[in-house]
């Protein structure tokens, strides 16, 4: 057919991924080398190497579809991708770790995660509606149909309860809106009552940060600002709040304690607060040139949990030590920065907005891994892009690759 010989590669970018592909697939084969192997480890890298290939050759050929078609195929992803994240929750199930996770779907022995579908799916959509905008969102009124957009198949995610993948939902969203012309301080706004959320904990700072959201909206805010908008938005801080501690005590205990552990891993070291340790000494004794590709003793040792997957990081700094982990955000800091490039130099609005999608949800997932595995964010088991084993995840990920190369040099 015609729309095969239609292929436009950007190298960078294709490159770019590709190494962090090939660097993914050492990593897990030093993460199986360990002094007690053990078949689901050891033999990892194999099967990522298998899905490499698949997703190099689905990358070819969804690199080469017309816009159009991408366009077309927005709004009907988007519904079937929402049709089967409500099946995860009925016929669902968790895997590793997360065995209370219901975000997977079993079908004739093939399992895949309805969420990483989605993901895509979402930006797709969300893209379709924010570009055919002639002007910015402007008012909290404008964003309630692209919220509900990214809100429906986020609160599906949040059921099953999967947090980390909720999260990328997130980066999603602001990252187009802000992208769609929506002024930062209306986004701030948006997440205010996030904020709040979290800050509900003390009264006394949840009361100060209340009156600094009131008081932004009456000195600077109010010719921007309907008064229904702004009732409802103190509304939705005071909800946020009162909804804090049903909330909290919703959350199964194992996410209860990452959280509490965040604060102070040493409250439960043999527990909950094991992971977070164990993968800063990890990280730490890495130093600046590592202790050499294959050798990490915490690695070898066992101690490092779910270190071919979300914890892969981990074996990066104890092996590679600085200057591999600086290498690696570095290549990751270009790829995303090649995404933004790519958007500014588009004449297409839905072609910018899905870049920016896309940068959203790699962003937060490159954050939120790396800063787990260091320390600075709650444990979430969300996987680091490229990197971490998990067959879906690649998969999926190699096709926004292709539609992000797509868009990005073709009109819609």
């Amino acid at each position: 057919m015609r729309f095969l010989e239609r292929w436009t590669l950007d190298r960078p970018l294709f490159f770019g991924i590709l190494m962090l592909s090939a660097f993914g697939i050492a990593m897990i084969y030093s993460a199986g080398q360990v002094s007690v192997p053990n078949v689901v480890t050891a033999d990892a890298w194999v099967r990522q190497v298998q899905w490499l290939i698949i997703a190099l050759v689905v990358f070819s050929a969804v690199s080469r579809i017309p816009v159009r078609w991408i366009v077309w195929a927005a709004l009907p992803s988007y519904v079937i991708s929402v049709v089967l994240l409500a099946l995860t929750l009925v016929i669902g199930e968790g895997r590793g770790t997360a065995t209370g996770v219901k975000s997977w779907i079993n079908i004739g022995g093939f399992g895949f995660q309805p969420a990483e579908i989605a993901k895509i799916a979402t930006i797709l959509a969300l893209a379709q509606l924010l570009s055919t905008r002639e002007t910015g969102l402007t008012s909290l009124r404008e964003l309630v149909k692209p919220g509900a957009v990214v809100g429906l198949p986020l609160g599906l995610v949040m059921l099953q309860p999967d947090l980390g993948t909720a999260l990328a939902f997130v980066g999603i969203l602001f990252a187009m809106l802000y992208w769609a012309a929506a002024p930062v301080w209306l986004l701030m706004l948006v997440a205010s009552p996030v904020i709040g959320l979290f800050l509900a904990y003390n009264t006394v700072v949840w009361s100060i940060y209340i009156l600094v959201v009131i008081g932004c909206m009456i000195l600077f805010l109010r010719s921007r600002l309907f008064l229904f908008e702004s009732v409802a938005l103190v509304l939705a801080n005071f909800a946020s709040a009162t909804l804090a501690r049903p909330l909290w005590n919703s959350l199964a205990s194992y996410q209860r304690n990452r959280i509490l552990v965040f604060l102070n891993p040493e409250v439960d070291p043999r527990g909950a607060g094991y992971h977070v340790i164990q993968s800063k000494v990890a990280v730490g004794s890495g130093q600046f040139w590592g202790q050499g590709f294959t050798q990490g003793l915490q690695k070898r040792l066992d101690f490092l949990p779910e270190q071919h997957t979300d914890f892969i990081f981990s074996v990066v700094g104890e092996e590679l030590g600085f200057m591999g982990t600086t290498l690696a955000i570095v290549v990751f800091a270009c790829v995303l920065t090649r995404l933004v490039g790519l958007a500014g130099n588009t004449d297409s609005p839905f072609a910018g907005l899905v870049l920016l999608g896309i940068f959203g949800a790699w962003l937060v997932h490159v954050f939120v891994n790396v800063g787990m595995t260091v320390g600075v964010v709650p444990i979430t088991g969300i996987p680091l892009p490229f990197v971490s084993y998990g067959g879906t995840f690649l998969l999926m990920s190699w096709v926004a690759v292709a539609i992000a190369v797509r868009v990005a040099h073709e009109r819609a």
